[in-house]
């Protein structure tokens, strides 16, 4: 087991990621899923693309299977839940299975434990100090790290602690900056649509969207437009803008 230095990261360019978040009582029902939510609109200030978020049970053979396709196909991956003292607590053995390795007791972190509980440590309590091996802490300025396995962060579900932990590490993870630009159109997607797709061909490395609005006055269709480069977005909202003409009510443009 290997320890990151706090802090210690390295701004990535066009970094991707998925979510897994795991647990039973997501699938039924019985709590609602927030971390998902949370994460999604960290990453997106951040500038890291959030490309899938799936949610699985809490299933060794499940957790193995999806937390190392999407360790080869993402820069980052984030696990929720399943990290606690209990038994339906699977997934630090399930990525360890995945990855091929063993789970072991990480003697920094069971230290920790012991001293947080002290004579009142339960030996339940001691799960939480197991880690697939070969694992590193990733620590920010709090006394508990989060346990990373190669580009897999491993956090816990329940959302207060969730968050916490993911915002003593969410500098590691900044990437470049998407620059959006908006345009608010008074005609419907059907009319808008032979200009979109002019524009979309005439700029391949912007992503533009279109979004009814149904509940508003003054437009009726959200147009998104979203690039790293700034001038390529404010370029494609002008090429908008023209072609779109009197249907445009407003547009927004990234500052340079």
């Amino acid at each position: 087991m290997t320890q990151a230095p706090a802090h210690l990261y390295i701004p990535s360019v066009g970094a991707t990621a998925g979510i897994v978040v795991i647990g039973d009582e997501i699938l039924s029902g019985k709590f609602a899923e927030e971390n998902g939510a949370f994460l999604i609109a960290e990453l997106r200030s951040l500038g890291v693309d959030l490309r899938r978020i799936t949610v699985i049970p809490d299933d060794l053979d499940d957790i193995a299977d999806t937390v190392v396709r999407y360790a080869g196909r993402f820069t980052h991956v984030f696990t929720s839940g399943g990290v606690g003292p209990t038994h339906d607590d699977v997934t630090m053995a399930g990525i360890a299975r995945g990855f091929g390795t063993r789970v072991v007791q990480a003697p920094e972190l069971e230290a920790k434990v012991r001293a947080y509980w002290g004579e009142k440590l339960a030996p339940a309590n001691l799960r939480l100090a197991q880690v697939p091996d070969g694992a590193e802490l990733v620590y920010g300025d709090a006394v508990w790290p989060v346990v990373a396995y190669r580009n897999v962060y491993i956090l816990p579900g329940v959302p207060a602690l969730f968050r916490r932990k993911f915002l003593e590490i969410r500098e590691r993870f900044r990437s470049t900056p998407m620059a959006v630009g908006r345009v608010y159109a008074g005609g419907e997607e059907g009319v808008l649509a032979p200009h979109l797709d002019a524009v979309v061909a005439g700029f391949p490395g912007v992503k533009i969207g279109s979004y009814p609005r149904f509940e508003e006055k003054d437009f009726k269709v959200l147009l998104t437009v979203e690039s790293a480069e700034v001038e390529s977005v404010r370029a494609a909202v002008e090429e908008l803008r023209r072609r779109l003409g009197d249907l445009v009510v407003k547009v927004t443009l990234p500052e340079t």
